[in-house]
């Protein structure tokens, strides 16, 4: 007999996603991703004047503003026609206020947000040593303080009590390279979050000769936790859970923006050169060229009108209609009338198809640590692995990046805003290819449209009926327990979901409408 199943909220992921399965003879037959929060930025900045727009659509997530703020001038200096015109001082400034960012997201997530779910806590509240951190923790536990431990799913844990403690204390250790994180984005962009570092045409401050050795001082204590902390966790993990190497697969197509810029003059966002490529490839790992017209929004299964559906996102509409058959507030964004996976595994795989040196060198170092091939990337453990190599690369770049500004040289240009225009701004945010799009009218926003990496990933069934990339992860995955599936948030969390912000319903005399139990 089936056995539905709904996970809602799922915790440990930014904003309010509802995941149901389906469940028969112990396999998922069929699975829902409902996003439960209506955004409506979009609304918000029509009429208002496009240099708001960097500034605003920071709001979409606080956990991730910057790229909303890359994305977002991108967009502008694209309308403007100065997108070949951002002096380099500008475009390294920008490159280290998201870089630093994304470094720091990358270990919130795989620590504070992923790896509860592999970890025994049993064995902490067990622990008998002398390690400070570790007895502070079994304190808090003995007393019954478990946030943000519990509650969860209890999975079946099998890493050794002592790289359990290990990972523990690595929890704590990435709380504090996460504070050095922000310190270093509030030096460039003047606090964290929704900062006001980069601008149309450029950043807002070139850092002096103290704050640049500040800057790399921080970063580089940054890559030693990489080399030295997480990128071994990981391999742990994996070691421990080699299983999850053939969990979770999905779609097996991936799209990727790309991600920092490494030449300047050039304003056409699919030819310039980065460290991480745009491009798109699927389980084949061929390379195909990112073509951005290629992208349509459907909307048959999403609370908006059905009118809207299939367009470009310049194109799009945020029309709401309650209808039936809908089951998400997320629209279904498809590339080449395909349903693609975008996040870290994307843009790795995506350069590593290409043949990206850098990234090529380190993916096969790691394939031969776990004795591999590359197709165990397709994986829940793949996006783990993907995403901590992607902050190596990242980390390491910018070293590099913070000795190649320029004293005395602008780190911004002047412009002059059109009367109308349209404009595309393309990047990576943390959890993947990110767009903003504007129609400028009468020097007003006309429309402005953003698809975020969630919407792709946590994405509805399409006008066509084809499941989105989680759905597709979930469907198929065997499930020991459907009271307590755990092997389901572990599929989710992979993809590091980032939906709206969430909010709370209170009626005027602050009186409780309804209460949930979070699991």
């Amino acid at each position: 007999m089936g056995r539905k199943v709904s996970i809602d909220p799922v915790t440990r992921i930014e904003g309010h996603l509802k995941i149901e399965a389906d469940i028969e003879s112990g396999v998922v037959q069929e699975a829902k991703s409902s996003g439960m929060l209506f955004r409506g930025l979009e609304l918000i900045l029509k009429g208002r004047d496009p240099r708001d727009a960097q500034v605003i659509t920071q709001r979409i997530c606080g956990v991730c503003p910057q790229p909303h703020a890359a994305a977002s001038v991108f967009n502008l200096d694209s309308a403007f026609g100065i997108a070949d015109k951002i002096p380099p001082n500008g475009r390294i400034v920008r490159n280290l206020i998201q870089g630093i960012h994304d470094v720091q997201d990358h270990i919130l997530h795989f620590y504070h947000l992923a790896a509860l779910d592999y970890v025994d806590i049993a064995q902490v509240a067990s622990y008998q040593g002398n390690d400070p951190e570790l007895n502070s923790i079994k304190e808090f536990i003995g007393r019954g303080e478990l946030g943000p431990f519990l509650p969860r799913y209890e999975g079946d844990y099998r890493l050794p009590a002592d790289v359990t403690h290990e990972v523990v204390t690595h929890y704590l250790k990435a709380l504090e390279m996460r504070r050095k994180g922000h310190e270093a984005v509030s030096m460039l962009s003047g606090k964290i979050p929704h900062s006001r570092g980069v601008i149309p045409g450029g950043a807002t401050e070139l850092p002096p000769i103290d704050k640049i050795a500040a800057l790399l001082w921080r970063i580089n204590e940054l890559r030693d936790f990489i080399n030295t902390v997480y990128l071994p966790d990981v391999v742990a993990v994996a070691g421990a859970y080699s299983d999850y190497f053939s969990i979770g697969a999905g779609c097996k197509n991936y799209l990727s923006y790309g991600l920092y810029d490494l030449e300047d003059g050039v304003a056409d966002v699919t030819k310039k050169k980065k460290l991480l490529d745009q491009g798109a490839t699927s389980s084949d790992l061929v390379y195909r060229e990112l073509n951005p017209d290629r992208i349509a929004e459907h909307v048959k299964h999403s609370w908006f009108d059905d009118a809207t559906t299939g367009r470009h996102p310049s194109q799009g509409e945020t029309k709401v209609s309650h209808k039936e058959g809908a089951y998400s507030w997320l629209k279904s964004p498809r590339y080449d009338g395909k349903v693609y996976e975008v996040g870290p595994l994307a843009s790795i795989l995506v350069s590593y198809a290409r043949g990206n040196p850098t990234v090529t060198g380190l993916v096969n170092t790691y394939l031969q640590k776990l004795n591999a091939k590359p197709d165990v990337l397709f994986s829940v453990l793949g996006r783990h692995l993907a995403r901590a190599l992607a902050t190596k690369i990242t980390a390491d770049y910018l070293a590099d990046a913070v000795l190649q500004l320029t004293p005395g040289e602008p780190v911004n240009i002047d412009y002059e805003m059109p009367k109308e225009a349209y404009g595309m701004g393309l990047t990576e945010a943390s959890r993947g290819a990110l767009g903003h799009w504007i129609e400028i009218k009468d020097r007003k926003i006309a429309n402005y449209q953003c698809i975020v990496p969630t919407t792709w990933n946590a994405s509805p069934r399409d006008d066509e009926g084809r499941p989105g990339p989680i759905e597709q992860a979930i469907e198929g995955t065997k499930v020991r327990d459907a009271d307590n599936p755990f092997e389901l948030v572990r599929i989710v969390r992979s993809y590091d979901p980032c939906l709206a912000c969430a909010v709370h319903i209170i009626s005027p005399k602050t009186k409780n409408l309804s209460k949930f139990r979070i699991t």
